[in-house]
């Protein structure tokens, strides 16, 4: 009796449970993923973000092929039928010399007697240095005097020399004797001397890129006589000495710089 009820029973429940298997909610019960325990999460692949590889840029590549590669040290009296290496070396030294005069000579920011020694004078027998031709002497911070008893002819050659130098000097004439004003040290002055200090830097690395063009010019001349590598080799001697000077007159521009805006 039981199972013939049952039986009855069996189409009634079957169209009762369709709608629950096509409910919306149910599907969306079925997809929810639960956690997985901590066993699993111990033993689980990394994930793909710490398997990230990171690859070398074009620009990080070069850099670091800069920096590996090796300089050459040629010995000098192995080339010199091509160039005399010591005397291209003398040239950028003498360069460099220059440029520490001039900033020695030119940008002072204190008075001294030495400020006004650099000038040069030019008179009907030459150029001279200015305290070759009067005695200079320091009569107050602001104000340096020059006799020109020795030399009266050239006061007028020493007075416009004065006005025309670097300095911006405003002399004044009496007799035999200039005055010379000292500005008073303003910020103004301390940059528009760091300005001169730049330009000072600039021609002197134009210097040391016409030395290095004449010495590259007079080791390809002998092209004829040494093989591509060689001369290679002492284009690329030259090169480092032009680049290290270079850089030498790079230190002395940003010391004289500090040293001038204070």
């Amino acid at each position: 009796m039981t199972l013939s009820l049952l039986g009855l029973m069996r189409p009634a429940l079957c169209r009762s449970l369709v709608p629950m298997v096509r409910s919306p909610q149910l599907v969306v019960i079925s997809r929810v993923q639960l956690p997985l325990p901590n066993i699993f999460h111990r033993h689980m692949v990394p994930s793909a973000a710490s398997c990230v590889r990171f690859y070398a840029t074009k620009k990080s590549k070069a850099k670091a092929a800069k920096g590996q590669a090796s300089k050459v040290n040629i010995n000098s009296s192995l080339v010199e039928d091509i160039i005399s290496l010591e005397e291209t070396k003398e040239d950028m030294a003498a360069v460099l010399t220059t440029l520490k005069d001039d900033f020695s000579r030119n940008l002072s920011i204190r008075t001294s007697p030495g400020a006004l020694d650099h000038i040069m004078v030019s008179t009907a027998d030459g150029k001279f240095p200015l305290n070759q031709l009067g005695q200079i002497s320091v009569k107050s911070p602001q104000l340096i005097v020059v006799n020109m008893t020795g030399f009266p002819e050239a006061v007028a050659a020493a007075t416009r020399a004065l006005r025309e130098s670097s300095m911006k000097l405003n002399p004044e004439v009496d007799g035999t004797i200039i005055r010379v004003a000292i500005p008073k040290v303003t910020r103004e002055h301390r940059e528009n001397l760091a300005k001169l200090a730049k330009q000072f830097g600039n021609k002197a690395k134009e210097s040391l890129r016409r030395v290095r063009s004449n010495a590259i010019t007079q080791v390809k001349k002998a092209k004829d006589t040494v093989s591509e590598d060689t001369i290679r080799l002492v284009e690329k001697q030259v090169g480092q000495m032009a680049d290290s000077f270079a850089a030498d007159v790079d230190k002395q521009l940003t010391t004289k710089t500090k040293e001038l805006l204070g």
